[in-house]
């Protein structure tokens, strides 16, 4: 017990306190029911000006009946490349208390098919989701003009 005390005294530890505050009520969300939603929204949200310039990630938040807690982005990256750093996918998630995901990417160059490497992310995130429940739905691709679906393209 002594120890304990001085080990008190001498270390100050941070509380960690897990809320989540919204002013919204679910019911006023977004509803996301099919791939086209979910691009219309992200594509409302992106910033015009740098969606054919460089490539960011975003990922969509969204609770068990598919209603958007909310929107996160990732990373931004460059003309050709963004690096996604898998742990802050999951720190946004189960900071909202997310069931499920939406990830979404622009290629700046217009080419709607994915890369190997987006296979690849994809996949490791789908990994990491599995291990907290957490469901990927869809991984889009963006561009201004239209996107392509990793789920009705059957590579997710």
């Amino acid at each position: 017990m002594e120890t304990l005390a001085r080990f008190t005294e001498t270390f100050q530890v941070a509380e960690i306190d897990l809320i989540y505050k919204t002013g919204f009520n679910v019911t006023e969300r977004p509803k996301i029911t099919q791939a086209a939603d979910a691009y219309e929204l992200l594509l409302k949200n992106w910033n015009q000006g740098r969606l054919g310039f460089v490539e960011e990630f975003k990922i969509l938040l969204l609770n068990q009946g598919n209603f958007v807690l909310g929107e996160y982005q990732v990373s931004q990256g460059g003309v050709s490349a963004t690096a996604v750093d898998i742990r802050l996918i999951f720190a946004a998630a189960l900071k909202a208390n997310a069931s499920g995901l939406i990830l979404a990417h622009n290629h700046p160059s217009g080419q709607l098919y994915p890369s190997d490497a987006d296979r690849s992310v994809t996949r490791r995130i789908c990994e990491a989701a599995a291990l907290f429940q957490i469901n990927v739905l869809d991984h889009l691709i963006i561009t201004s003009r239209s996107f392509y679906s990793f789920a009705q393209g059957g590579d997710l």
